[in-house]
């Protein structure tokens, strides 16, 4: 990687813990601008969804060079944008409303095999180049059949109220977890193996 700036446009705690494991440095900057989704196929969906992120970060980096005196000429620039969504049944379950909402989110998981999708956007910015690439990372996810009691004092925890599909496969929700398919870090929130070859794959590109 040649980019002397990485920016992970994310606030997720959990995709800066993953990021940080390829040994490079980098800063954040969460993505403020509006999500729209237009497209209904998952993977493309978490692909849309994080170019906007990455692309909302670019612009305010754009917009941050223009007003220094340096410029952006003497850096290269990699923003990171990440989105993870949990597809069960072709239904995608975002964060839970409430404990209740997680309740029955958690219900229609127990026992059954989900989808959860992580789309990645990289977009590179130097002088007069700017190029976007964009991929995605499927893993399928086993729970063990939950009993209701399971389920409630899960929820009494609160950990699922913030997560997509009410649930973390990195907490102590872990030991509902039968098997995955996949990459594991993809579940957390960022295929960070995948991640690390794309970026090598797109750092050659731009210099050929």
């Amino acid at each position: 990687m040649k980019c002397n700036r990485i920016i992970l446009a994310s606030a997720s705690p959990r995709r800066k813990e993953l990021l940080a494991r390829l040994g490079a440095e980098f800063e954040v900057i969460p993505s403020g601008g509006e999500e729209v989704i237009t497209k209904e196929i998952p993977s493309e969906i978490v692909m849309e969804l994080a170019a906007q992120k990455a692309g909302a970060v670019a612009k305010e980096v754009r917009e941050e060079y223009g007003r220094s005196a340096k410029g952006i000429s003497e850096e290269c620039v990699l923003a990171i944008g990440a989105d993870t969504i949990v597809v069960n049944e072709g239904k995608i379950l975002g964060k839970p409303a409430d404990e209740a909402d997680a309740c029955r989110m958690l219900r229609s998981l127990s026992g059954k095999t989900h989808q959860v999708y992580t789309g990645v956007c990289l977009i590179r910015l130097e002088t007069e180049k700017c190029e976007e690439h964009t991929f995605f990372e499927e893993t399928n996810v086993t729970f063990y059949p939950m009993t209701e009691e399971e389920i409630r004092d899960y929820v009494d925890t609160k950990d699922p109220l913030d997560k997509a599909g009410a649930y973390g496969i990195q907490g102590i929700c872990g030991k509902y977890i039968r098997g995955i398919q996949g990459d594991y870090n993809n579940v957390v929130g960022l295929p960070v193996a995948r991640l690390y070859h794309e970026m090598l794959e797109f750092s050659r590109d731009w210099n050929e």
